[in-house]
């Protein structure tokens, strides 16, 4: 119950956190990567210890005019260049110039081109993608409790979940921006991955406790027992605490290994997932179910 009885103080923290997160939009905004507008995208590595300066490239690169480029470090031993899309004789010089005319040697990790109207297309089908599974979700879950009723309708068990599936969208992009911004994360298609992900968890985690509110409503119902539905809310909640926390923590040290251990390249991925897996637990127990109490004292009044 003591979720349930302080869930004005859970929803003052998610909507700071989710004003936080939109401020960070706002004003640092959202940085593109080259899935999205188009350019190109090469990555090399070099041995232990031997990666160069940033500004030692500068002056070749510059020569070479390869428009608004960024070169940027990843892990310890990679740099991350983006700029336009290269012919494969550019790419031929840009290499040559980060391995100092072949002085040093170094590995091509990845290397990605994109148009801009493919960027442009993609970055629509991403919004497209994401409202699909919101709606099938909230589809999904008002078929699911058709049969509940009382005291909240089927729908408002849909309407909690996209309320909480928008929590966990908004803040582990806030934060995922912030993040970005010092270590050169970009908004790219394993991030809108990401994001998917962690709407599917998210909605798992907070169909165990809704499914334990309607077992419980049926219990009642059988046994005739008058219960508050507060009272039945923080009981399912009780109920599904420790499985929901034991489960996500298991994610979340798998996660936090892959983002400590893993290749460089799906270091910003896993970083989006930890934070996804840390809000969605959350929502699912502190946010959506104390949602369904709400409903119900507005249908009283």
């Amino acid at each position: 119950m003591f979720i349930v009885k302080n869930k004005k103080i859970f929803f003052i923290i998610s909507a700071v956190l989710m004003l936080a997160s939109i401020a960070a939009m706002v004003t640092i905004g959202f940085d593109l990567g080259t899935d999205f507008t188009g350019g190109t995208i090469l990555e090399v590595s070099y041995k232990a210890n031997e990666r160069p300066l940033n500004e030692s490239f500068e002056p070749g690169l510059n020569e070479l005019s390869l428009g608004n480029y960024t070169l940027r470090p990843s892990g310890e031993n990679n740099l991350v260049l983006r700029s336009r899309e290269l012919v494969p004789a550019e790419k031929d010089q840009i290499e040559n110039i980060l391995s100092f005319g072949g002085e040093l040697d170094i590995n091509e990790e990845r290397f990605n081109s994109v148009g801009p109207i493919v960027g442009e297309s993609l970055k629509n089908k991403s919004f497209v993608a994401i409202g699909i599974v919101v709606l099938l979700i909230v589809l999904f879950i008002t078929f699911a409790f058709r049969k509940v009723s009382e005291p909240v309708s089927s729908w408002k068990y849909g309407l909690a979940i996209v309320i909480a599936l928008l929590h966990d969208i908004v803040i582990p992009t806030g934060v995922y921006i912030v993040y970005g911004k010092y270590f050169g994360a970009e908004i790219d298609l394993l991030f809108i991955t990401a994001l998917l992900a962690i709407l599917g968890y998210s909605v798992h985690d907070s169909i165990v406790v809704f499914d334990r509110v309607r077992e419980n409503l049926k219990l009642n119902s059988e046994y005739s027992k008058r219960e508050p539905f507060e009272l039945t809310v923080g009981k399912s909640v009780e109920q599904t605490f420790g499985r929901s926390i034991n489960t996500s923590l298991t994610i979340f040290l798998t996660l936090l290994a892959l983002y400590l251990v893993g290749n460089p390249s799906t270091e910003h991925f896993s970083f989006i997932l930890l934070v996804g897996v840390i809000i969605g637990t959350y929502s699912s127990i502190f946010v959506g179910t104390p949602l369904l109490v709400v409903f119900a004292n507005w249908k009283k009044k």
